[in-house]
C-alpha cells in the first residue's frame, strides 16, 4: 500500500438514508471506490493550489446532506420529482439521484477548475453506472445515471435545471457557504469581495418552513455576507423549479460597523 492509499481509504461519506436500501447501497458503493475518493481529494488539491474554497471530499459531505435535507422537506410538501412524474419511480429513487449528483458534482475538480461541470459529467459516466449495477437493472439504471448527470450539469452558473431533483442539486451546493469553507482563503490573504462575504457566514440552518417548503436562515456576522448570499444562493436558487418553494431569510448579527442591513431576504 501507498503510503497516499491510507488516508483515501479512511475517507467515509455519511449521511442519513432514513431506511432507503437503494440508497444505503450506493453510498456504500462509493465509500468503497478509491478511484472515486482519489477524484475528491485532487479537487480538493486543485481547490488549494488555486486558493479557492474547499472542494475535497468534506465539501462532498455536506452538500450530500443538505441535498437530501433539502430533498425530504419539498417531498414532504408535496412537490414532486422526477422520478416520480416522468417515470413512475418513487421518491427514494429522486434521493438516489440527488445523492448520486451531490456526490459526483464537482470530480471533474480533479481536472481543471475551468469548465470543472463538463469533467464531471464525463467522469460520472464512465463510473456511475456501475456503481449502480447491483442496484438497478436497465432501462430503470441508465434513467438514473441520466438524472443525476443532468443534475450534475445543472450547478454550473448559467444552469438551468428542469428538475427538481436538479435544483436540489444546484442549490445545496450553494448553501454551503459558512466561514469555515472560506477560511483558507480569508487567512491566506486572498483578501476580495468574495473570500469577505463567505467569511462573513457563521450559520446556516434548514428547516421546515410554514408558508413555503423549506425556510434557510443565515446567520452572518457582517452585512459583507450578503454578496454571498444574493450573488452565490441567489443566483443558484432563481429560475430553478425550487424558487417557489425556499424562502432564504439571513440576519446580521454582532457587527461592529453601522448596521445598514439588519435583515435580507431572497
Amino acid at each position: 500500500m501507498a503510503p497516499a492509499d491510507a488516508p483515501l481509504a479512511d475517507i467515509h461519506i455519511r449521511a442519513p438514508t432514513r431506511g432507503n436500501r437503494r440508497l444505503d447501497q450506493l453510498l456504500e458503493a462509493v465509500n468503497g471506490d478509491l478511484q472515486v475518493k482519489a477524484w475528491w481529494h485532487m479537487a480538493g488539491v486543485n481547490a488549494q493550489r488555486l486558493g479557492l474554497t474547499d472542494h475535497s471530499w468534506v465539501h462532498i459531505q455536506i452538500v450530500t446532506n443538505i441535498a437530501l435535507r433539502l430533498g425530504r422537506l419539498l417531498f414532504r410538501r408535496g412537490i414532486t420529482p422526477a422520478m416520480v412524474a416522468d417515470h413512475g419511480m418513487s421518491e427514494r429513487d429522486a434521493e438516489v439521484v440527488v445523492a448520486a449528483a451531490a456526490l459526483f458534482h464537482c470530480v471533474g475538480m480533479s481536472i481543471h477548475r475551468i469548465d470543472h461541470e463538463n469533467y464531471s459529467l464525463f467522469l460520472t459516466a464512465d463510473k456511475l453506472g456501475g456503481l449502480l449495477t447491483e442496484i438497478y437493472s436497465e432501462p430503470e439504471r441508465s434513467i438514473v445515471v441520466a438524472e443525476a448527470m443532468h443534475a450534475v450539469i445543472s450547478h454550473r452558473s448559467s444552469g438551468r435545471p428542469l428538475t427538481v431533483e436538479g435544483g436540489i442539486v444546484r442549490v445545496a451546493d450553494a448553501l454551503d457557504m459558512a466561514k469555515g469553507r472560506s477560511r483558507v482563503e480569508f487567512e491566506a490573504g486572498r483578501l476580495d469581495i468574495h473570500s469577505i462575504s463567505a467569511y462573513a457566514i457563521d450559520e446556516v440552518r434548514i428547516e421546515a418552513g410554514d408558508d413555503k417548503a423549506v425556510r434557510v436562515e443565515i446567520e452572518m456576522s457582517n452585512s459583507a455576507g450578503i454578496f454571498q448570499v444574493d450573488e452565490g444562493l441567489g443566483k443558484k436558487l432563481r429560475g430553478t423549479p425550487l424558487a417557489e418553494h425556499i424562502e432564504v431569510i439571513a440576519r446580521i448579527e454582532g457587527e461592529h460597523e453601522k448596521r445598514l442591513v439588519p435583515v435580507f431576504r431572497l
